[in-house]
């Protein structure tokens, strides 16, 4: 009984010393896309393109309370994940702001800058979601921090196809609705993580979103 606890706890060790590289790593990534594509955003005038960057300036805070919370117990990790999710929020509610703003002025962004940042964008955020495949299923605190990767693919995508929107319509119309839906996207994915959060911590017993 003795070596098989023994063995639990070393196999335990050694998940959470991989979980703590890979997290390490895709913080590095996220810090840097932020600075380049905020940048570009605030230069092209857009509302999907500078909500991307924020939203990785968002993932690397996630990224780093992952990492803060990866050798607590489940209820530090249940919490780290509810704060995640507030964070998640904030960023859709963020969007929808930024959206209604543009609308109210008529900046029409620049969708060459758009469409450069937005492929960079999506090869980091790409890379990071292989990263954190592996350990999508490990925990609660895992699991969130590959749904916050997973979301930053699919604004990215939203990015590029308002990119070629404006484009081919020479109005800011597309860059708008398509920052509304990544908003809305960003909402139903922050509560699922605040759901499931608030039902581990409350519980101790770990779950899935």
């Amino acid at each position: 009984m003795e070596h098989c606890c023994n063995h639990k706890t070393e196999a335990l060790a050694v998940l959470r010393e991989r979980q703590q590289g890979v997290l390490q790593l895709v913080l590095a990534i996220n810090a840097v896309m932020f600075v380049a594509e905020g940048t570009a955003g605030l230069v092209a005038h857009s509302t999907a393109l500078l909500a991307d960057s924020l939203d990785m300036l968002g993932d690397a805070f996630v990224y780093a309370l992952s990492l803060y919370a990866l050798h607590r117990s489940t209820r530090w990790r249940a919490g780290a994940a509810l704060t995640k999710g507030v964070i998640m929020a904030a960023f859709g509610i963020g969007v929808v702001i930024e959206a209604v703003f543009n609308l109210s002025v008529g900046v029409v962004p620049e969708s060459s800058l758009m469409g450069m940042f937005g492929i960079l964008a999506l090869a980091a955020n790409v890379s990071c979601l292989f990263l954190l495949m592996r350990h999508r299923s490990d925990d609660l605190n895992m699991r969130s921090t590959w749904v916050c990767s997973r979301n930053d693919v699919i604004a990215n995508g939203g990015v590029l196809l308002a990119a070629a929107g404006v484009a081919m319509t020479g109005t800011g119309w597309p860059d708008i609705l398509i920052g509304l839906v990544i908003a809305g996207f960003f909402l139903c994915s922050a509560w699922g993580v605040m759901r499931a959060s608030l039902t581990e911590f409350r519980t101790g017993v770990p779950t899935t979103i």
